[in-house]
């Protein structure tokens, strides 16, 4: 994703654009996501807003090319009262989310807008607007197709580089000259430019999903959903005082799920289905294995906040993706002129890239 909006960016100054791909199609983190452009989780203030500018291009996308984008806003649901105080105060200290029609919402409207929202026990929910929610797998072709027809971006899926001295660039499809690179190599820290890699604090993170059978009768999620454990998660939420009691009550009663950094979301995919998840481990190298337990984990959270017409998965799968973990939100580096590298944009690929890639290319 963060390729295909950097070629995007670039296709809109005016540049002429090849975006190489080293696979024959898109398999990596950017289809094995929830396809959420979830604004409202992320830092607040600048990073905020490369969100929202991402969500315009989203929905730009979505109006020129017939591509599923359904701005469904997002509902946050409190079940307890520590889980309301940190909404509130969210709400109450983020003018910026008020501007944007973000609120609180009683347990009985929250019901009314989200039609799996399970409401015995709800007391509360805060209501956004702002969230997109895209189906990852035919999005990132879709994209690539727009940038091919619109702007003439010569696409190279199942090309390889393999080395780089600027202005020269080596791929399994010939040598290449450019006036400017720039490399979204994701979780490929040892091809190009491993000395930047290492210096640069990432790692891997490597989480859970799955995903339903497409609903019955044409069933609408509506809104995306979260429960509480999402509050840890989000970096929105790291300034309020209240989640310090709710940390501290999520640690002594869901340990398991905190071990493995499980918080859980439910989005929808074009035909109906349902993605649900997840969970997060960071390591350099990771075993390729689910997690029963981790799922079952998952799934039981959902079924305290969620009710869904038919819960049956038919889908699992890992997905790793870099994240930095000392609060920094990207890496962009310049390893040499003409050359930019750009990544660890963690678990908001689909979230930040547009709006990324327009500043990465303004610099």
């Amino acid at each position: 994703m963060v390729g295909l909006a950097h070629a995007l960016a670039a296709a809109r100054r005016g540049d002429r654009v090849v975006l190489f791909e080293r696979d024959g199609y898109a398999v990596g983190a950017s289809i094995r996501n929830f396809g959420m452009i979830w604004a409202i989780g992320q830092q607040r203030g600048a990073v905020n807003q490369r969100a929202l500018r991402s969500r315009e291009i989203w929905l730009e996308l979505g109006a020129k090319t017939g591509m599923w984008a359904e701005p469904t806003g997002s509902l946050h649901l409190a079940r307890r009262p520590d889980e309301l105080a940190v909404l509130e105060e969210f709400v109450a200290t983020t003018p910026a989310a008020r501007e944007h029609g973000t609120t609180m919402i009683t347990a009985a409207e929250a019901a009314r807008r989200g039609p799996a929202v399970r409401a015995e026990g709800l007391l509360g929910a805060m209501w956004s607007p702002t969230e997109v929610n895209v189906d990852p797998r035919r999005a990132v072709p879709a994209v690539a197709a727009h940038l091919a027809e619109e702007y003439g971006v010569d696409v190279r899926f199942g090309t390889a580089v393999r080395g780089i001295a600027a202005p020269r660039l080596s791929t399994t499809d010939g040598e290449w000259r450019a006036d400017r690179i720039v490399v979204c190599s994701g979780n490929d820290f040892a091809t190009l430019y491993p000395e930047v890699f290492r210096a640069s604090g990432l790692v891997r993170c490597k989480l859970q999903m799955l995903r339903t059978g497409a609903q019955p009768d044409g069933w609408q999620l509506g809104p995306m959903l979260c429960g509480g454990l999402p509050l840890l998660h989000y970096a929105a939420f790291e300034d309020c005082t209240a989640r310090a009691a709710l940390d501290a009550r999520m640690r002594a009663e869901l340990p398991f799920h905190r071990e493995h950094g499980i918080h859980v979301l439910l989005s929808q995919t074009a035909d109906g289905r349902l993605t649900i998840g997840d969970s997060h481990a960071y390591a350099a190298t990771h075993d390729p294995f689910a997690s029963e337990e981790i799922d079952q984990a998952i799934l039981g959270s959902l079924r305290e906040f969620a009710r869904i017409p038919d819960p049956r998965i038919t889908e699992r799968w890992t997905g790793c993706y870099p994240s930095l973990r000392d609060g920094r939100t990207e890496l962009v580096a310049d390893p040499e002129p003409g050359v930019t590298v750009v990544n660890g944009v963690g678990g908001a690929g689909m979230t930040l890239s547009f709006g990324l890639a327009e500043e990465v290319l303004g610099r």
